[in-house]
Formats: C-alpha cells, structure tokens, sequence
C-alpha cells in the first residue's frame, strides 16, 4: 500500500506514529521527573544525609544534574545509530535504557545499609538516565517531523512534546498519592516511616510497566521516508558526529542556544521550585514553608497549562513561522524573570501569588517548548539530523537545566529570591539573541544534506 491517503504513512496509520512519539516521551519523562521530585524529598535523606540539610540537598541536586552531562554523550551515542541503522531501532533502545536504570534505581540499598556505594550506584544510574534521554528526544521528534503533512511540521512535532507535561502529571500524581496514602511529612521526614522505608521505590518499580507499553507500539512502526530516501541514496554517513562538528558547527551553537531559556525556566519553575517553596521559612531558612503535599498539587495544577499551550504554540509557528513565534514568547519570559521578588519574597508570598508564579511559567514553558522538536531538527541536514538536533538539545540542558536548581538554590540562598529571576531573564536574552541571529526553518526542505543556513 502506497503513502497515498492523509491518514497513512506507507502502511503505518498517523495515529500509530503519534502514539509511538508521545507514549515514548511520556515514559522517559516520567522516569526523569520522579528523580527530579525524589532528589528533594527523598534522596537527602537515604542517599546524603551526612552534613547539614542544604549541604545534603545540594548533594542530592549534584547528582540530578549529572544526568545533563551524560545528555550530550546519550546524544552522540544513539545519534551514531539513529543516523546510521535508523530512527525506530535507537527509540527502542533508548527506552530501554532508560527503563532498566530507573527500575534498578527502585531496588538501590541506602547510605545506612551500604554506605558510599549507595550515592554511587545512584550517580552511575542517573547517569544512565541521561545517556538514554539524550538519544530519545531526538529521536521521537525526527519520527514526528518527518513524517508530518506539508505544511503541518510544527503540529506534527509537538506530539512528543506533550510528553513532558504527561510524563510530569503522572510522575507527581504517583508521588502525591503515596505521600497523602503513607501520611509522609516533608517537613518531620520520618527516616522509619512507610514512605522513607519502601513507599519511595513505588514510582521507580512501576515504571517498568509502561516501559513495556512504549516498547510494544514502537516496535510495530516502520523506518521514516525521509531517512528511508537517504539510505536508497547512498547518503548516509560513517561518522555523523564528526560530519555535524565539521560542517554544522555553526546550526550546533545557534540550537543550543535557542533551546537555552526553555531549559532553565522548566527546571526553575520545577525543581527549584519545588525544594524552595516547601523550604523552611526565615529565619530558620530561606524558603516558604509550604506544605510539600500543597505544593505538589499547585504545580499539578500549572503544569496543565503546560499541556495545554503546547499544541497552540505548534499551531502557531506552522502560521507565523518558528522565529517570530519563539521570539515573542522568549520576550515574555524576560519579562517573568523580573517578576520573582514580587511574587515569591518570604513574608509576602502566598498560595494565591506562588500559583500564579507557577501557573504564568508553565504557560510560557509550553509556548517555548512546543515548536522546539520541529526547529532543531529543521536546522541540519537528514544524514546528521538525528546526531546535530540531539547533541543542540542536550548541550542546552548543561547550559540551562542542570546547573539550574543548583545555581538557583545558591542565588536565593545567598542574595535573594529576585536574583534567581534576573538569573532566568539573563538566560532568556541569550536565547532572544540566537533567535534573532537564525534564520527561519518553516519552508526549509527535509531531504536534503547540505549545511542548512542559519542567519537570514
């Protein structure tokens, strides 16, 4: 059966293909954000509890952040493959990956059972998480975007991009329901209670399941047709990393940059979020107080929007074009940085002002985030896309995620809560800078293997 009808791509339904891209992004997501939310409330605890409470939840921040430079590695590694064999096997063994080392982060002993070989292990699989991350973001975006319909390659994109919403709402719903079920305390940690003892390993331990739901719906989907044209003729490359340093070095600098303000508003309005505002209150701390069980739902709320500009942001950068629309909303996330002493100070924040923080940055995060699995991988050519959108992706998370929460604690910590907003706002001019240097990637053709232009 030919690609003759809008609803198949070869003998592949679309649906199957949107499916195969979300449901994959969902899992690696959700086994990245339960680390995320478990680095704050758990690991301080069972992994680094010597030291003061800060110094452990630094500690704990540190190895979250290690899976960022693992990323770009993860980005080579499957690129290599996903540029050489094609896009379907490396999604596969990216999930895999990832679903072995987070499962095996469920069954990990603790620093009291077998001391300096608990924080190793878990480094070592953290580390695993974003070696296999690196390799699937790209991947899923690449299955999205070239296969899309004329025309329609931001909305066809920004499928896999939900993931990360999805992957967030189950990843913290799973971690809400044991708190409220186990009666934890973020703020009196129980080291012998239920949650602490075995009810933290739930969320890690379940995910095997839907590993096993990603693995069935990717391993029914066939090669794209872009990458199916290129291996029919002859341009596939041997070293696709060196090819995409040699002659797109110029696309690697300009997508890491744009990717950069996505990155580090995700992980503020997320991660540090989370560890500041269930933080002790002045002048026992510097954080807010608030229940971690409130907080956890205030950030289910927001992240709703999250979700829910993510489609509007592809339908818009089909209409307006990836530059104008990124550079409006990158022009709105300056202006958010400038709002964190207004709406976070301890003494005048409260659950209304915390949620509109929460709620106003996981909007933009949508509109930032949705027309980005289309951008990077318009900006190189097919025998490297997988290689050059993966190794932009996963630089910008070193640059804006992984020393975000840390860089974040520290600022608040030292000088205040305002400058983790001019920390964001600094962030974001980057990234407006890089958009006004790109040029626009809407009508810019898939087969191809020349250096794709950047300025305009």
């Amino acid at each position: 059966m030919t690609d003759q009808s809008p609803d198949l791509v070869g003998d592949v339904p679309r649906s199957r293909i949107v499916i195969a891209s979300m449901v994959g992004t969902t899992v690696e997501f959700y086994d990245f954000y339960i680390y995320a939310t478990a680095a704050v409330s758990v690991f301080p605890f069972l992994f680094f509890p010597k030291g003061n409470p800060t110094t452990a939840l630094l500690a704990s921040l540190a190895t979250f952040g290690l899976a960022f430079v693992a990323r770009p590695i993860g980005s080579v590694l499957f690129g290599h493959f996903g540029d050489r064999i094609g896009r379907k096997a490396t999604l596969v063994g990216s999930l895999l990956t990832m679903g072995i080392a987070t499962f095996a982060i469920g069954l990990l002993p603790t620093y009291h059972q077998v001391g300096l070989l608990a924080p190793a292990l878990l480094a070592i699989l953290r580390f695993a998480q974003g070696l296999a991350l690196g390799g699937e973001w790209s991947g899923a975006a690449l299955l999205a975007v070239e296969t899309a319909k004329p025309g329609r390659r931001a909305w066809a994109a920004m499928w896999p991009q939900l993931g990360a919403p999805f992957g967030f709402l189950l990843a913290n719903s799973v971690f809400l329901g044991l708190l409220i079920w186990l009666g934890h305390s973020n703020a009196k940690p129980d080291l012998s209670g239920a949650f602490l003892t075995w009810g933290w390993r739930i969320p890690f331990l379940i995910s095997a399941v839907m590993v096993a739901i990603g693995l069935y719906v990717r391993l029914k989907l066939t090669e794209t047709p872009v990458f199916a044209r290129a291996v029919e003729n002859g341009e596939r490359v041997k070293t696709p990393a060196a090819q995409v340093f040699r002659n797109n070095w110029r696309q690697l600098i300009l997508g890491t940059f744009v990717m950069l303000s996505t990155y580090t508003i995700f992980y503020i309005v997320t991660t540090w979020a989370l560890s500041y505002g269930t933080g002790k209150r002045p002048p026992d701390g510097t954080g807010l107080g608030f229940n971690y069980i409130d907080f956890l739902k205030m950030q289910l709320i927001a992240v709703l929007f999250f979700a829910a500009t993510i489609p509007i942001a592809g339908q818009l950068a089909d209409r307006w074009g990836r530059r104008r629309t990124l550079l409006t909303v990158t022009a709105a996330i300056m202006a958010y940085g400038g709002l964190f002493a207004v709406l976070l100070t301890p003494g005048h924040a409260s659950h209304g002002s915390v949620l509109a923080f929460l709620i106003i940055g996981m909007t933009l995060m949508g509109f930032t985030f949705g027309p980005m699995s289309a951008v990077l991988p318009e900006l190189f050519p097919t025998n490297v896309r997988y290689t050059g959108s993966g190794i932009s992706y996963n630089s910008a998370s070193i640059l804006g995620a992984a020393v975000a929460p840390f860089i974040a604690t520290w600022l608040s910590t030292t000088y205040g809560v305002g400058w983790v907003g001019v920390y964001l706002l600094s962030a974001a001019a980057l990234t407006f800078v890089a958009l006004l240097i790109m040029r626009e990637t809407r009508d810019t053709p898939l087969d191809s293997i020349e250096p794709v232009p950047v300025s305009p």
